[in-house]
């Protein structure tokens, strides 16, 4: 047992930000979110994160896959309802599969590029800016693939919710 806890001691020493809940604090020291684990987002100014199979919103006490199968009815009609509303706000554009799939534990807080593009003109036209600008914001943060082939490219969500209030303070204070 004591083995155990000194492992865990070990690697709470060295994944000191990880071990601690992977908090974010805005400038003023209130904790914001936290970078590895989504959550929703209320405002229209944010990029919006995947789809949660983690109970009612992103509960991280309530992670875990939904274990729905390809064939399910349930999986079905949720995710054509989330194609419909996705086509509905955006308009007829490809919906990338992340924008309608949860991830393994369900609160995974990255999305592909393509997810992010997504809510592009939203973002804009709700901030007062080009889509260009907002592009940018959602382009600095995007993490390759580890050796550029193991993985995919992510765009931490949380990331680009900061990178909008830094850059658009007065039009998007986040509260906590």
């Amino acid at each position: 047992m004591d083995l155990v806890y000194t492992g865990a001691g070990l690697a709470g020493a060295v994944f000191l930000h990880q071990a601690g809940g992977s908090l974010v604090s805005d400038s003023r020291g209130q904790i914001i979110g936290l970078s590895l684990i989504a959550q929703g987002f209320a405002t229209g100014e944010d990029l919006r994160p995947r789809p949660s199979a983690a109970g009612a919103g992103y509960d991280p006490l309530n992670s875990g896959g939904n274990n729905l199968g390809l064939l399910d009815q349930k999986l079905i009609d949720r995710m054509k309802g989330d194609a419909v509303t996705i086509a509905r706000e955006y308009g007829p554009l490809p919906i990338p599969a992340d924008a309608l799939t949860t991830s393994a534990r369900g609160l995974d807080p990255d999305v592909t590029p393509q997810n992010a593009r997504l809510h592009l003109a939203r973002i804009a036209a709700r901030q007062g800016v080009f889509a260009l600008a907002i592009q940018a914001l959602i382009d600095t943060p995007t993490v390759q693939p580890v050796l550029g082939f193991i993985g995919q490219p992510t765009v931490n969500v949380l990331a680009v919710s900061r990178a909008l209030d830094a850059r658009y303070p007065m039009v998007h204070p986040r509260t906590p």
